[in-house]
């Protein structure tokens, strides 16, 4: 199946270590001149298409996010054939439309992270790629999932900011606050570098943010954020995306 080509290659976040309805899957763990990816990519039909699927933070959940070989994960994906990748990321919300058990497809991203290698750049003697970013999430595909949504009639807020955090510790009100005056309607601690890498990469990349939770100080939120109900919500909102990635295949 190496190289075949891939239709749709799908990363799961925090809670969403396998992928529902992937037929037949075969495991993957291609070498990468970055090193290992967070685990094996498993390519399976869906809906009669090839698709490949990756756990971000692998399969147990035993990768923080400022330890993830980001670089390794797409370039495992590209390798194995995929073109088109499409991220899910479970995310806090920060401005009003994006509420618990929401589903937005964001459009633009600001990166707080720092210490993690962000370019296929860093190796001594490797070509210096200055790729344009103004729009980090692939337009056509961001398209084509709000498409999808709508034809599965899924609801899912058009647009919206998603705001890169190091992690794993969630943020304080403060943080969250500079943020909001950012610009910032989400919140997360996996958007970057993976969107800045799959465009060095030359991969159509996109986002389905999984809205888990209120950032700290916003939606009038004051009970402390517990793993479960993070969990517990993300199981709610993720039980549309099948729906979506079925439309997504008839495109």
């Amino acid at each position: 199946m190496e190289g075949a080509g891939i239709d749709l290659a799908v990363i799961g976040g925090t809670g969403l270590y396998r992928l529902a309805g992937l037929e037949d899957p075969v495991a993957h763990r291609p070498d990468t001149p970055y090193g290992e990816p967070s685990g094996p990519v498993r390519i399976g039909l869906l809906h009669g298409s090839r698709v490949a699927f990756l756990a971000r933070h692998g399969e147990s959940h035993s990768v923080p996010p400022h330890r993830i070989n980001y670089r390794a994960n797409l370039a495992a994906l590209q390798q194995l054939g995929a073109r088109r990748v499409l991220a899910l990321n479970t995310v806090g919300g920060i401005g009003d439309r994006f509420g618990p058990r929401v589903l937005a497809c964001p459009d633009q991203i600001i990166d707080y992270t720092w210490g993690r290698i962000s370019t296929l750049c860093e190796e001594p003697g490797t070509e210096v790629l200055h790729v344009d970013f103004g729009d980090p999430y692939t337009p056509a595909l961001r398209a084509q999932v709000l498409e999808a949504a709508h034809a599965a009639g899924v609801e899912m807020v058009d647009g919206g900011c998603y705001g890169a955090t190091q992690g794993p510790r969630l943020e304080t009100r403060a943080e969250i606050a500079r943020m909001r005056q950012d610009g910032c309607d989400l919140v997360g601690m996996t958007g970057m570098p993976e969107a800045a890498l799959a465009r060095e990469l030359g991969l159509e990349y996109a986002c389905i943010a999984i809205v888990a939770n209120w950032a700290a100080g916003c939606g009038g939120a004051v009970a402390q954020i517990t793993l479960q109900e993070v969990l517990d919500n993300v199981e709610v909102a993720s039980a549309a995306v099948p729906a979506v990635l079925r439309e997504m295949l008839r495109q």
